[in-house]
């Protein structure tokens, strides 16, 4: 059996100047090719609340959810280092909720740590969990679930005042004990900033090329939406349109009686259907 990828991997690799990479998954299939990929970090996004549930935001997921997608990626994902999720309000009303909710989750899920957003305002319970071995990944700048706060998704941290603040927030965070920052959607420059001041590794998602590592959602990256492009995705496939078409051609095929063939059939042995048809045949002849 292969061995979990650890924080102290992580860490070596920012060290190292070796690049992390990290990747949304939600369910058994996907985390299995992830990591038969050898992706270095899954991350069980509250993302999906958008991408699984189909919802317009992140906001209504819960721990129990988060539970259940993180226990399906367990099962999945041997090498990589397992990420969950805080959902919103899981932990923002203080350090009771934040250990309840984070304890919960390492306990019944098996993932390896537990993300949350903010900055200054959630050092104490990033304090309080790390305190009690729970593992803490930090995320700064666009943080989905202070969505109706920003205003919808947009980039942030443009300017002087509000990078100042988000660098602050890093360095706290760093000093709380988290042991990684995901940076999202702000300019590359600033996020090359935080990324030579920080001793834990950056994680960008729509930050630019000099975090120490980057993060997309899984759908995002296979095209599962071709609605969906964000500037800062790369899609590597387009399975919208690979697994549109191959659904048209199976219902095309069942329509013209080609599916299924008989290699996709059974049969009977041939004496066995004899006896059978003779007994049938003799059905109602009383």
């Amino acid at each position: 059996m292969m061995n979990r990828l650890t924080i102290s991997d992580l860490l070596e690799k920012k060290r190292q100047g070796k690049k992390i990479s990290m990747l949304t998954a939600y369910d058994y299939y996907t985390a299995r090719l992830a990591d038969e990929a050898k992706i270095d970090v899954v991350l069980v996004g509250d993302s999906l609340g958008m991408v699984v549930q189909g919802r317009k935001d992140t906001l209504p997921v819960t721990v129990d959810e988060m539970i259940y997608h993180t226990k399906a990626v367990n099962r999945g994902a041997g090498r990589a280092l397992i990420v969950t999720d805080l959902p919103f309000m899981s932990y923002q009303a203080g350090v009771t909720e934040a250990m309840k909710n984070a304890g919960r989750i390492m306990k019944e899920s098996g993932a390896g740590a537990v993300k949350l957003e903010g900055g200054q305002r959630v050092l104490p319970q990033v304090k309080a969990l790390v305190d009690a071995g729970i593992p803490v990944m930090g995320h700064l700048g666009l943080t989905p679930q202070s969505v109706n706060q920003f205003g919808g998704f947009k980039v942030q941290a443009r300017d002087r005042a509000q990078a100042v603040e988000l660098l602050e927030d890093a360095l706290a965070l760093q000093e709380a004990g988290a042991f990684c920052l995901v940076l999202e959607t702000v300019p590359l420059e600033l996020a090359e900033i935080v990324t030579e001041r920080l001793d834990i590794p950056t994680i960008g998602i729509g930050a630019g090329p000099y975090c120490d590592g980057q993060v997309l959602v899984f759908h995002d990256l296979l095209g599962f939406d071709d609605s969906f492009k964000p500037k800062f995705v790369r899609q590597y496939a387009n399975l919208n349109q690979i697994i549109t078409q191959a659904i048209r051609e199976y219902i095309s095929d069942i329509e013209n009686g080609n599916f299924p063939a008989d290699k996709e059939s059974f049969h009977m042995k041939e004496e066995v259907l004899k006896e059978l048809r003779k007994e049938l045949d003799s059905v109602g002849d009383n």
